[in-house]
């Protein structure tokens, strides 16, 4: 039974980011479409925003449903609705970016295998790494299929994939993907940054603004008092370097 008593902002916080922000931004150009009533528990247009959002992210219709406290069958009829178009068409654009994060999972399985558990006497005694070479083939007809049987399933001469071009083939796209993956890190760290730099100017703006005047002009004084004490300090330690200098000249 779906719980409808959250709203949908709090269902949609806890979904996955997938990392593609231009991708997902473009989802919300979409034309919600329109009610013959409004009902808190209904497909509001907040609620189709986090559908959609939670399409992309997980490319199941079911698992965004639900995600956003409503049922996939509810989806589909509002999918069939005659004034649906940009929402079909949004629908359509999630659906291609949640392909796009399973098949990046599958290359992650591909690349860099699965733990699976050891037993002994019905025991777990530790895990092992196991890959999945079905799995990489399969990508691999299906991004480089001329060189790997073009999806046929059948490998013949040049076709073929030797043992060594799966390996090769395995670095070079393990290289690429820890290259996208640092990248997004990286991106993902800039922008926490810039977010928390942006909240701690604000801070500090909230704090001058309720300041008074004598304050400020203490603060002032004091950054002012701050600043010639550091430069004391630098000329001291300039004035006994210069004396070093001198001393072990002579």
């Amino acid at each position: 039974m779906i719980d409808k008593s959250h709203t949908p902002d709090r269902a949609a916080s806890a979904r996955p980011s997938a990392g593609r922000g231009k991708a997902r931004a473009a989802l919300h150009a979409f034309t919600p479409v329109p009610r013959q009533t409004s009902r808190h528990d209904g497909w509001t247009p907040q609620r189709q925003q986090g559908f959609i959002e939670a399409l992309a992210d997980t490319g199941s219709v079911k698992a965004a449903a639900h995600a956003v406290n409503m049922t996939p069958e509810g989806a589909y009829v509002l999918r069939r609705h005659p004034e649906a178009e940009s929402f079909r068409k949004a629908w359509e654009a999630a659906l291609a970016l949640g392909v796009q994060r399973l098949e990046d999972v599958a290359l992650e399985r591909a690349l860099h295998g699965i733990e699976v558990p050891v037993y002994s006497y019905g025991k777990i005694i530790g895990t092992r790494r196991v890959y999945n070479d079905r799995l990489l083939m399969f990508i691999l007809k299906n991004r480089a299929g001329k060189r790997f049987g073009g999806g046929t399933g059948v490998r013949t001469g040049k076709d073929a994939a030797s043992r060594s071009q799966q390996e090769r083939l395995k670095r070079q796209w393990r290289k690429e993907w820890e290259a996208e993956q640092a990248a997004e890190s990286a991106a993902n760290a800039a922008e926490a940054i810039k977010t928390i730099n942006a909240r701690i100017m604000a801070l500090g703006e909230h704090k001058r603004a309720r300041s008074s005047p004598r304050t400020l002009r203490l603060q002032e004084l004091l950054r002012a008092s701050e600043a010639a004490d550091e430069a004391r300090w630098h000329a001291r330690g300039s004035v006994l370097l210069d004396q070093r200098e001198e001393d072990e000249g002579d």
